[in-house]
């Protein structure tokens, strides 16, 4: 089998580690990645993951508790931290190899990120793990996925949803939702689209970033993708 990537960052939301489950992490939904990802990793290609922290405290949220902005997002990124712990375990229990990295100092649990040595890891076929975001406040995320990609050099950003593409309304809403095979960085913003947010998203169109949107709770997706196989839907400069 032939990879259409050799290097792709792996976008995972933390709502989708609840599984059935309202908050927390589902070992049946861990079981689940990593399987995914070990079919991957098991062609030869290079991986870095960005997971959210939705599960366990969203940031934006955080004002409704009376926690300010700043305060609620730090929060959101320790919550990516005991994400990206959860998900290593159930890397290596699948045998494969892992670095937890993770943009605020926090040295007894993982590696303080730095962009040669996280490439380094890729290249000898380790699975980045990148946590707590960028580090700062007000930045989601999706935003952290799209500087990593870049930062990492790599070929695409694959978000794994729980629908499998970008539709004309959310299809499980409207029944007459409508389904894109591809679309433009511009057909997104003028359509106003939920995509990611628009930091992340102006940073990929900027640095022609593609962008696959496809559907990471069905088994065999995540090779399908990786193999070129239309599905999902591609973002893509015109």
């Amino acid at each position: 089998m032939s990879l259409k990537y050799k290097r792709v960052l792996l976008k995972l939301s933390g709502e989708s580690l609840m599984g059935d489950k309202n908050f927390g992490i589902s070992p049946d939904m861990l079981d689940h990645y990593a399987q995914e990802i070990k079919s991957v990793v098991d062609l030869g290609l290079e991986i870095a993951i960005v997971i959210g922290g939705g599960n366990i405290f969203r940031g934006l949220d955080a004002s409704r508790s009376g926690i300010e902005r700043a305060q609620g997002d730090y929060m959101g990124m320790l919550a990516t931290c005991i994400n990206g712990l959860a998900l290593q375990s159930s890397l290596e229990r699948h045998g494969m190899y892992t670095r937890l990295v993770s943009a605020i100092e926090m040295r007894e649990i993982a590696e303080p990120y730095i962009r040669r040595r996280a490439t380094r890891h890729l290249e000898k076929n380790r699975i980045v793990i990148f946590s707590a975001g960028t580090g700062s406040p007000y930045f989601t995320t999706d935003s952290a996925a799209a500087l990593r990609a870049n930062e990492i050099n790599a070929d695409a950003i694959l978000k794994g949803t729980r629908v499998d593409g970008i539709y004309t309304a959310d299809p499980e809403k409207d029944k007459n939702a409508e389904k894109y095979e591809e679309i433009s960085y511009a057909e997104v913003i003028g359509k106003n689209l939920n995509v990611m947010d628009m930091t992340a998203f102006t940073m990929c169109q900027e640095n022609d970033m593609p962008i696959i949107v496809f559907d990471i709770t069905s088994s065999g997706n995540l090779l399908k993708v990786v193999l070129g196989e239309p599905i999902g839907t591609t973002v893509h400069n015109e």
